[in-house]
């Protein structure tokens, strides 16, 4: 039999309770780096010097699909690019990637 059970909105909203906020406070200044992965390829240095201006380097990704959301080198999402004007671009998240899915992708 499954226990339903129900969460104050301090538990599934934790920042937004004063309390968890001042306990952050500490990691708020903390830098991280965010990074957007397109794709990857896999060559051999070879190719690689001789790749110059203008060269093509195929990627392992359609166009169309998710691009990797890492923080620190970790990945923690999927999303897509989106237009913020004329000449910046962005990142929607789709899809949160869990812990277990992370360390499933990684043996893949």
């Amino acid at each position: 039999m499954e226990k339903n059970e129900t969460f104050s909105e301090e538990q599934v909203f934790p920042s937004e309770n004063p309390r968890y906020t001042h306990e952050l406070e500490a990691i708020y200044s903390v830098p991280i780096t965010v990074s957007a992965v397109l794709g990857r390829a896999n060559m051999q240095v070879s190719q690689l010097l001789k790749l110059g201006r203008g060269a093509v380097v195929e990627l392992d990704r359609r166009i169309g699909e998710s691009i990797d959301i890492l923080v620190n080198n970790r990945l923690i999402a999927r999303g897509e690019i989106v237009m913020l004007d004329e000449s910046k671009l962005g990142i929607t998240m789709t899809e949160i990637v869990k812990m277990d899915r992370v360390e499933e992708d990684k043996t893949n």
